[in-house]
């Protein structure tokens, strides 16, 4: 059984809380591919069974969730690219997505968000919530959503160019997509202000 569920939900409901929004987001940290952020407003009498942090579930696993979300919440998700991540930072191009993935839904009562900290422009009160897609279903939700979501564009980026193992590292530095980056070099896709990046750009001597 999981133990993620609409208790965080449930507590804010007295006081006048009746539409919670979840949000989350995915890929602050891989060398290539936007940084996405999902908002879900789940139904309170229509809960997905088994949701759970989108990272410790299988893809096939997290796929049925998926559409499941997708079927019976109100849902929205923004990538924002490298262009923005790069002119802005990878922390206020997360908190750009949140707020953009936030406004394409009807006002909520109160906003639940992963992490530690809050986007500077949000339309309701707030509670961010550390380890949040843990314990707050409409988090875990989100989380969920903007995962596969993610993964699918960058599957579909590694068609286009091969050899960097998007289609399973997901922009990640891993060996693979070291490799490729050796062998190919940088794609259009690539965060160049992140180190590993910037590095073979701009150095000499690129740091391995």
């Amino acid at each position: 059984m999981s133990d993620v569920n609409f208790s965080i939900e449930n507590s804010l409901r007295p006081n006048g809380n009746e539409v919670i929004m979840g949000v989350d987001e995915v890929g602050r940290g891989p060398w290539a591919g936007p940084v996405t952020a999902c908002a879900v407003i789940l139904d309170p009498d229509n809960i997905p069974v088994g949701l759970n942090d989108s990272k410790k579930l299988t893809a096939k696993r997290r796929f049925v969730l998926f559409e499941e979300i997708m079927n019976s919440s109100i849902v929205s998700y923004v990538h924002v690219d490298v262009g923005e991540i790069d002119e802005i930072n990878i922390l206020q191009a997360t908190f750009r997505a949140m707020e953009r993935s936030i406004s394409k839904l009807p006002v909520p009562d109160h906003i639940l968000i992963d992490g530690n900290k809050l986007p500077p422009n949000l339309p309701s009160p707030a509670t961010a919530i550390i380890k949040g897609d843990s314990k707050s279903a409409s988090i875990a939700a989100a989380s969920i959503v903007a995962k596969v979501i993610r993964d699918k564009l960058m599957v579909d980026l590694s068609i286009k160019y091969p050899g960097y193992g998007w289609e399973k590292n997901a922009g990640y530095g891993t060996k693979i997509h070291q490799l490729g980056l050796l062998n190919n070099g940088v794609t259009p896709h690539h965060r160049r202000s992140f180190k590993p990046i910037h590095n073979m750009l701009y150095s000499a001597s690129p740091r391995k």
